[in-house]
């Protein structure tokens, strides 16, 4: 038998839950009411899913892993370990992976999940266009309690996209699945109200260790002064907040949970011309300004990052160089040092000047000048982009207008403008799909930056082809930097990445959310992905 264990993934990777009512305990800090423990929780999540359908939905950040078991899942040092598969061989050619089901597992109604359910879970992923994506697999039987998925060609982070899929039991599975939905995780969903709240309660029928928390509301809170406010009238036992209101607020009766994370914030920059081409949205793609290499390294270069973490996150977060710093992957060679020095030098030999004293930087009559955009009501990508801002018109003369503004606009203007954007995932497909060519004019989000490389390309589809994760290191690795050329800021630099953020929660004293994965883009569902862990210490 050949097990694939993610090893080194403690370093750092990840995968991101809400509810309303007070909760029966009677929400007393300590969360001893009456000198008994309480075997609940109220959370204060932002954004309750439409509908919990996993056949839909990416389970790496969402509500699968409570809800719903996978082949297999990812342990708090991000091993890959038995879930619904009590084992699992790999062929030597990497084709075929066979799976043992175990025998006792059952969905919350009762009934025992068959290998049967998880061939129609995937084939039903399979035949449509979800999150999912199972291209890659040819064909998935079942026998008694065997699963054999066949791959058309080897892929080195299948086992990855396995962990995050959710099986349905095909007798249940149809319309309006999604809002009565039946699992075999950890969790079943007892009560829902749409936009409003969301209530779990211990699966009876889990087949592993039973949650210490028997009930968990999850209350409908977007904003980070109503997660304040909440947390300071007691009504949830923990919330998420953000650096500022953190640095400026203490909860009696509350501690700061700190989770360092891969969460980090960068600055997309367009790598094409104006008027190259048009979006899979319509919206016309590059930037005049941007496209200039010497504009995109001078800036990152430029900025001092931790700077940034002290100014912007105040110190709730460490510098940031990639899509993936401290993961199996990451490439430590496209670590920068800031070099102002080396900043003007790479503006001056590019023609860019101060021709009229104004203090900002132009080439034949275009001004370094540009906005760039954040989430408007998200003051974390707000204080960053400010501060950067300041730094690089101090240094060297570029200026960056700072403005936020709503996700329609961001998506019109992504492809065209500078942008803050997060990233952070418990999957390097993440940055086959930012920085592969087949992705340009095709997915605005992954890559609207328009990047693509011959040799950067080439990297990438070896790393996704090979025979697993660890021989796909080096891959992917050569991708953001092979000594010449790559992704990284050293290379074309496409992103300009400045801080990963530490994700912060308002948490009640004696609520222990027991050892937490490093936690990835994503603060709410992050947080939760271990509830079935989680207990009120007496």
């Amino acid at each position: 038998m050949r097990r694939l264990f993610c090893a080194a993934l403690a370093a750092m990777l990840a995968v991101s839950l809400f509810v309303g009512c007070a909760p029966t305990g009677g929400g007393v800090p300590g969360g001893v009411p009456g000198g008994a423990a309480k075997d609940e929780v109220v959370i204060g999540f932002p954004g309750i899913p439409s509908n919990f359908d996993p056949l839909v939905t990416s389970g790496h950040g969402s509500y699968v892993p409570l809800l719903y078991s996978s082949l297999v899942a990812l342990d708090a040092d991000m091993n890959i370990v038995p879930d619904l598969a009590e084992s699992y061989t790999i062929s030597e050619d990497a084709l075929t992976y066979t799976f043992a089901i175990r025998q006792d597992a059952k969905f919350s109604d009762g009934e025992a999940v068959k290998a049967s359910d998880v061939v129609f879970s995937y084939r039903t992923i399979m035949d449509s266009a979800t999150e999912n994506d199972l291209s890659a697999v040819e064909s998935v039987t079942g026998d008694g309690s065997i699963v054999e998925i066949r791959l058309k060609h080897p892929q080195s982070t299948f086992i990855l996209a396995a962990a995050g899929i959710g099986i349905v039991p095909e007798r249940l599975y149809g319309e309006g699945f999604g809002l009565a939905p039946v699992g075999s995780g950890p969790f079943r969903l007892a009560q829902y109200d749409v936009d409003q709240q969301m209530i779990l309660e211990a699966n009876e029928h889990y087949y592993n260790e039973a949650p210490r928390i028997r009930r968990a509301v999850f209350i409908n809170m977007s904003s980070e002064d109503q997660q304040l406010i909440a947390a300071k009238s007691g009504q949830v036992d923990i919330t998420l907040t953000s650096a500022p209101i953190a640095a400026a607020n203490t909860v009696d009766g509350y501690n700061l949970l700190v989770e360092k994370t891969v969460d980090n914030m960068g600055i997309v920059m367009p790598v094409i011309p104006a008027g190259s081409g048009t979006s899979s949205l319509g919206n016309p793609m590059g930037n005049d300004v941007t496209c200039d290499m010497a504009i995109r390294k001078a800036i990152a270069y430029a900025i001092d990052r931790q700077q940034l973490c002290d100014e912007a996150l105040n110190g709730y977060g460490t510098p940031a160089y990639s899509e993936n710093d401290g993961m199996p992957w990451w490439n430590p060679e496209s670590v920068i040092e800031t070099d102002v020095g080396y900043a003007l030098s790479l503006l001056e030999e590019s023609g860019w000047i101060d021709a009229d004293g104004d203090g900002i930087r132009e080439k034949g009559g275009l001004k370094a000048s540009m906005p760039v955009y954040y989430f408007a009501g998200d003051s974390a990508r707000q204080a960053v982009a400010m501060s950067a801002a300041n730094q690089v018109r101090e240094k060297i003369g570029v200026e960056l207008i700072v403005e936020g503004t709503g996700e329609n606009d961001i998506m019109a203007l992504m492809v065209a403008q500078p942008i803050i954007l997060a990233w952070g995932s418990a999957n390097p497909i993440t940055s086959y799909r930012l920085y592969h060519s087949s992705s340009i004019g095709k997915d605005d989000w992954y890559d609207p930056e328009s990047f693509g490389s011959p040799i950067v390309d080439g990297y990438l589809d070896a790393a996704l082809n090979a025979r697993s994760l660890e021989e796909a290191i080096p891959q992917w690795q050569k991708a953001q930097w092979d000594g010449t050329t790559g992704t990284s800021m050293r290379g074309a630099c496409p992103y300009i990445f400045l801080v990963n953020k530490d994700h912060l929660y308002f948490r009640r004293d004696g609520l222990n959310t027991g050892r937490q994965m490093i936690h990835a883009h994503g603060a709410s569902w992050t947080l939760v992905a271990n509830l079935k862990e989680w207990y009120w210490e007496s």
